[in-house]
């Protein structure tokens, strides 16, 4: 199993029922900043709006400033940490911990899903990554694929 990821509204659905149900604070996802060695490549630039993608299922997410299509909006959160700082809304992700530890050791590269945090219902927020969550895993093809070849006469 990997994180899960949430690539279609009916699945961003799914998970902030889950989120009500057991009425939990925030969970991790497999979203993740490409913040290391091969992600110069032109299509993940600028970085922090289309440098994202779900490392369960490798497909890249959709520009963070704009809904992507077959979504009615933009799971990203409009506000955030830094939003208590200026007068007006940081959306995300706004790399808070990085921008405001000033010494530059942890990006919020990693992405999970919030509680109203910030008054803003359950939304999408990045978040440096050694934080601690409760998670959400669901199946991956790849680890089915290779369970069903080690293991031939099991059911998956």
């Amino acid at each position: 199993m990997d994180l899960v990821s949430i690539e279609t509204e009916e699945e961003n659905i799914m998970v902030e029922a889950v989120i009500k149900k057991y009425n939990v604070y925030d969970l991790w996802t497999s979203g993740r900043l490409c913040n290391f060695h091969g992600c110069e490549a032109p299509h993940l630039q600028p970085k922090n709006i289309n440098g994202w993608f779900w490392s369960g299922s490798g497909v890249t997410i959709p520009a963070t400033n704009k809904t992507a299509v077959g979504w009615t909006d933009n799971p990203w959160s409009n506000t955030g940490f830094l939003s208590q700082f200026v007068s007006k809304p940081v959306p995300q992700p706004d790399n808070a911990e990085y921008l405001l530890q000033k010494s530059g050791v942890t990006v919020e590269a990693c992405m999970a899903v919030q509680n109203n945090w910030y008054g803003d219902g359950i939304e999408w927020h990045d978040t440096a990554c050694y934080r601690t969550k409760p998670f959400m895993c669901e199946d991956s093809d790849t680890m089915i694929r290779v369970l069903k070849r080690k293991h031939p006469n099991e059911i998956f």
